[in-house]
């Protein structure tokens, strides 16, 4: 079975190499986040964003296995996952809107809404209560062939 979004991005289980470095995966995963956030929230938002793109693509995580002593490891992201950091909140927007015009690439977004909602149909409500234009985002995910991550993103820096 192939994991697919609706706007084309396209995971094969050929394409998944456990077995070589992640540099050299075909498939890149990368999350932007507002660096501004404090750490509580960067941290949820980074949470956030990969619970959504391993809803979207399962086969980006890796089987679990055991350590020597036998006790069970679930698995993590084959490909890994770089996180970086956005100046602020219109620059991940900037992220999604190119990242959104562009075929191929699974695009999870993190609005700021989600953080300030406690029953997750009050978040669905306020979301279908604001114009697209109003929605502010504390990060985004992006999933896709390598070199088209890399030109989205461009030489955004590492989260610190």
């Amino acid at each position: 079975m192939l994991d697919q979004d609706v706007r084309g991005f396209v995971l094969d289980p050929d394409d998944v190499r456990i077995d070589e470095p992640t540099r050299s995966a075909p498939v890149k995963w990368v999350m932007v986040v507002n660096r501004g956030l404090g750490p509580g929230l960067v941290a949820n938002t980074a949470g956030c964003l990969a619970a959504g793109v391993a809803r979207q693509a399962p086969l980006l995580v890796g089987p679990g296995g055991p350590d020597a002593s036998g006790a069970e490891h679930a698995g993590l992201p084959w490909t890994g996952c770089t996180v970086l950091g956005a100046e602020d909140a219109a620059e991940v927007r900037r992220v999604r809107e190119r990242a959104l015009a562009r075929d191929g690439l699974l695009v999870v977004d993190m609005p700021a809404l989600a953080q300030v909602c406690r029953v997750y149909s009050g978040y669905l409500e306020s979301l279908a209560a604001t114009e697209a234009d109003d929605v502010e985002y504390h990060g985004v995910a992006l999933v896709g062939p390598r070199n088209r991550v890399d030109k989205v993103v461009g030489r955004l820096p590492l989260l610190r």
